[in-house]
């Protein structure tokens, strides 16, 4: 009972700490992906069309919304977690008697929450401009709990990897952004050259984003089964390493 009282209590907190700020956790990504809608969808809507039918504008919905949950859920592990180390109340949590999985869950549960969170609030708003039906919303809950999850973890692990902001911003910048931006949010991968769309198979994002988008539309650039192995297989992988390294107190423990 102790166990189970102590992650739900950092859970709690967790979740307290980014929506007491939300107006700058949750308001900014939504009017952020708002923006890009706009922008996006008025230049390019009467000249792409993509699955043969679906506009421009419908199809840019999907993307931002699962584009806004994986960034929002790695910037809330990866922040809480070097935003304590850096201010040294990390320390508070250390002399509780959490186990690491009490840990794992309280902080990797804490993004899936925040994710969704951003992501709800950038379908409600990006929906008032196109309207895009729900083929297979079983698909569109997997793929958003699954995602978030994934880049919850990941940000989990660069918190602990990282000592200062300046590294936590190089993991931020030149990992997570890129990887995100060329997933295929703004495009269909079936438009790029065969190398590209080579190179686009490699990227765990776009298997994250082109799922959520078939539970939309029913059409997507690859199986969402072999979308959904690939991002199991590698929200696994990633998980165990992050147990792990909270196991072991990697860099929280002197």
């Amino acid at each position: 009972m102790m166990a189970v009282t102590g992650w739900r209590a950092l859970l709690y907190k967790e979740t307290l700490r980014f929506w007491k700020v939300g107006f700058q956790t949750v308001g900014a990504p939504v009017l952020t992906a708002l923006l890009y809608l706009m922008v996006f969808g008025h230049v390019l809507e009467d000249h792409v069309k993509v699955y043969g039918t679906v506009g421009y504008t419908a199809f840019l919905v999907p993307g931002l919304v699962m584009m806004s949950v994986l960034q929002n859920a790695f910037a809330n592990s990866s922040s809480s977690i070097i935003q304590s180390k850096i201010m040294g109340n990390l320390v508070f949590v250390l002399l509780t008697p959490l186990s690491h999985w009490g840990w794992f869950f309280a902080y990797v549960g804490s993004s899936v929450i925040r994710g969704l969170a951003v992501g709800l609030g950038v379908f409600v708003v990006t929906v008032l401009f196109a309207q895009p039906s729900f083929v297979a919303p079983v698909w569109i809950i997997v793929f958003a709990l699954l995602g978030s999850a994934m880049l919850g973890t990941l940000g989990l692990i660069a918190g602990l990897w990282a000592e200062k902001f300046d590294q936590m911003a190089v993991f931020q910048n030149f990992l997570i952004m890129p990887m995100t931006f060329l997933s295929g949010v703004f495009y269909s991968i079936g438009s790029l050259p065969p190398f590209w769309q080579s190179v686009s198979h490699l990227n765990p994002f776009f298997y994250m984003i082109d799922g959520f988008r078939y539970g939309f539309f029913g059409v997507s650039d690859a199986s969402p089964w072999l979308s959904l192995g690939i991002v199991g297989t590698a929200w696994l992988v990633v998980s165990a390493i992050a147990v792990h390294l909270l196991r072991i107190g990697y860099k929280i423990r002197g």
